[in-house]
């Protein structure tokens, strides 16, 4: 049965990802957002009707009402839906349904990777013509999209655990990549609540499904063992990856499963984790059946998510990349990524995201800059949370000034760029950080640089 959906905060990636799927499969969906944005315009041109700001005339009066965590209870629509007596579904709730299909459900978990681990998967499924439908928190490279419905086999899917809807879900195959204290706004006992979370995500799997777990990450290895536990990892796990090189295009490896060699894999993705990475798919395509030589050679062609170490524009010998890193073991991983670039200036700009995470990780972010050879510091991106006294961009600059070179550029993106382009030379590396407006500054680097030269 077809029914008609209406999205509050349609805009964002994971909103819109459902939205799209919803469409394709012949369902009818509204949405509003308070800004117009690419996804809404891809959205639009799929048969959507969007309003850009939120009012009750927005919302059908015979519709399922789809809204995402960070909705409000002032917010007008919800106001009128709960009048109403229309249902309202947290965003988790969609992607359960639509993952409750024939289809066999591949979810991929985890404090870090999640987006590119999923987007891999649907990539090379993509590209091996195997038809998959997927929801994931990234734009595909070269495909262009986040989210597809066809008619293929596999479903895909990035399961998030930051607000607890995870244990919705019940993949026929997960990956779990590691865990690690993060949103302790609501995990308020770090890590030891995230691990009940998900020993509850576990315990209400299928009892023929398979739980891909990091053999090496300490976090992932806290859960309780159980028979349809499968490890991979570098060291001694049942699918290993040996002899890695990593080059300066390529890194290459060989994967062995319980001591058999089943390939040589090749990918252009930097750093170690991305090796963790590419092995975490290879071995969920594995167990999920897929004809492995029909994808393997396209694990090479991916050159990540959007927003994962992504280059976005270059000038005067000068490279920009944008990283959705906001995390300490997610910016160290990136700033391990950067031992490829030789001989370059490598500037790292980092927007710190949430005073509720820049708090209680704060040791943890003054030990992640290695490798940068200078360090800016934007204000913090608040993402709707009040101050806390004494955690800003100022202080934090201050002991970030004992083991680096660091500075704090305060303004919005715009007024970063201004400051910083002057003080760039050829031969440098910027790289953005964060999972906030940071993801700007690359285009307003860029927009400057057009501006001036064209004076």
């Amino acid at each position: 049965m077809k029914e008609k959906y209406h999205f509050i905060a349609i805009g964002g990636i994971g909103m819109s990802g459902l939205a799209k799927y919803l469409l394709e499969n012949g369902h009818e969906v509204s949405g509003s957002d308070i800004n117009d944005s690419k996804y809404i315009t891809k959205l639009r041109e799929l048969g959507a009707k969007i309003f850009i700001g939120h009012d009750e005339n927005n919302l059908p009066e015979d519709c399922i009402v789809v809204a995402s965590t960070a909705i409000k209870n002032s917010n007008p629509e919800i106001q009128k839906a709960r009048r109403l007596g229309l249902e309202i579904l947290h965003r988790s709730d969609i992607l359960a349904r639509v993952s409750k299909s024939e289809k066999l459900f591949l979810g991929y978990a985890g404090t870090h990777g999640k987006t590119t681990t999923s987007g891999l998967c649907s990539y090379v499924l993509e590209k091996a013509n195997l038809l998959p439908s997927y929801v994931v928190g990234g734009i595909l490279p070269e495909i262009g999209t986040n989210a597809h419905c066809q008619n293929g086999k596999f479903f895909s899917a990035e399961l998030d655990e930051s607000d607890g809807t995870i244990v919705k879900y019940t993949p026929n195959v997960t990956v779990i990549n590691n865990l690690e204290a993060d949103h302790l706004d609501f995990y308020k006992n770090g890590l030891e609540d995230i691990l009940k979370t998900f020993e509850t995500f576990i315990t209400n799997l299928k009892e023929n499904s398979v739980i891909l777990v990091n053999a090496d990450d300490e976090g992932v290895n806290k859960l309780i063992r159980r028979e349809n536990m499968i490890s991979y990892g570098l060291n001694s796990a049942d699918y290993q990856a040996k002899n890695i090189n990593y080059g300066s295009e390529f890194t290459t490896f060989k994967i062995y499963f319980k001591g058999n060699l089943l390939s040589k894999l090749k990918i252009c993705l930097k750093g170690v984790h991305n090796v963790y990475n590419a092995l975490a798919v290879f071995a969920s395509l594995h167990q999920a059946g897929v004809e492995m030589e029909k994808v393997v050679p396209h694990f090479a062609t991916f050159t990540g998510m959007g927003r994962r170490f992504e280059k976005v524009g270059e000038f005067n010998g000068i490279t920009i990349y944008d990283d959705y890193a906001h995390h300490p073991t997610e910016i160290k991983a990136t700033m391990s990524a950067t031992k490829a670039f030789k001989d370059r200036n490598i500037i790292a700009v980092f927007q710190p995201h949430r005073y509720t995470r820049l708090s209680n990780l704060w040791s943890e972010f003054l030990d992640a800059f290695d490798g940068a050879d200078r360090i800016i510091v934007t204000d913090v991106y608040a993402a709707s949370e009040d101050p806390i006294e004494g955690i800003n961009s100022e202080n934090f600059v201050q002991e970030l000034n004992k083991n680096y070179l660091a500075e704090h550029l305060p303004g919005d993106m715009k007024t970063v760029a201004q400051k910083l382009l002057p003080t760039l030379k050829s031969g440098d590396i910027v790289i953005g950080l964060g999972a906030g407006t940071i993801t700007n500054l690359g285009k307003e680097l860029l927009t400057l640089e057009a501006t001036a030269i064209g004076k």
